[in-house]
């Protein structure tokens, strides 16, 4: 990578994070999306692991009184659990196909009344922590999954940011070993690149702190929900776009 290119990501690391920050999503949908188009998927899929975990590990630790443990602990069980059956099969999507699910995930938001999460079901929180690391290994990021897994209970805007942010930190981090080691093409990246993106990451989730708490839970659900789909309707027609025409 350039020196030019190294520069542009770190700045673009900062501001994802600091979206992150705020809504605890969209900034890890953005992020995957443009390292999917500058770098091999396996590559992409490591540095955005490594980005992820630096921006949701410091916002689990700015947050940490908030996090929800029997809702998380559960979850990430079935993340396990879904990595361990993921492995068997080592598959690795095109980047057409990574946009197209990347895009597709923030219909997840409008599940039927009756199939809306419960943060509090043992069973659901299994499910719902499998199909998100399934996901990961598909798409990069399963945001809007976990994100409709958490807003389906009654938590307020701060329990939602620092229980997701754990669940993150965690999934990245399977994922980090996924495509650093257990596929057969696996991915590497630069250690100066790694660690500028760390750095970045850290500052972006800082500076959204006060933003989180100025915001009221109706704004925080109305804004994080527009945002998601946004994000997702153009990755959607991009990642079709990639399919019809290569």
């Amino acid at each position: 990578m350039t020196p030019l290119l190294i520069a542009l990501l770190t700045v673009v690391v900062v501001a994802t994070s600091f979206l992150s920050g705020i809504f605890g999503m969209a900034g890890g949908m953005i992020l995957m999306g443009i390292l999917i188009v500058v770098m091999p998927l396996p590559a992409a899929m490591m540095l955005h692991a490594v980005t992820q975990m630096a921006s949701n590990g410091w916002r689990a630790m700015l947050w940490w009184r908030h996090v929800q443990w029997l809702s998380v602990g559960y979850f990430l069980f079935g993340s396990i659990l879904a990595l361990g059956l993921w492995s068997l099969y080592r598959y690795v999507p095109s980047k057409p196909l990574a946009l197209i699910f990347l895009g597709v995930t923030p219909l997840l938001l409008w599940l039927p009344s009756s199939l809306k999460p419960n943060p509090e079901s043992k069973l659901q929180a299994v499910v719902y922590g499998s199909v998100s690391m399934m996901l990961m290994l598909m798409a990069g990021v399963s945001g809007p999954l976990i994100d409709s897994y958490f807003l389906g209970g009654k938590l307020d805007r701060r329990q939602i940011v620092a229980s997701k942010s754990t669940c993150q930190v965690v999934n990245h981090g399977l994922k980090l070993a996924y495509f650093g080691g257990i596929v057969v093409d696996a991915g590497s990246i630069d250690p100066v690149l790694a660690a500028l993106a760390i750095a970045a990451a850290a500052l972006g989730t800082t500076l959204a702190r006060r933003v989180l708490e100025a915001l009221t839970d109706a704004q925080f659900r109305n804004w994080a929900t527009r945002i998601i789909v946004a994000i997702g309707g153009y990755y959607f027609v991009h990642g079709t776009y990639l399919l019809l025409t290569t």
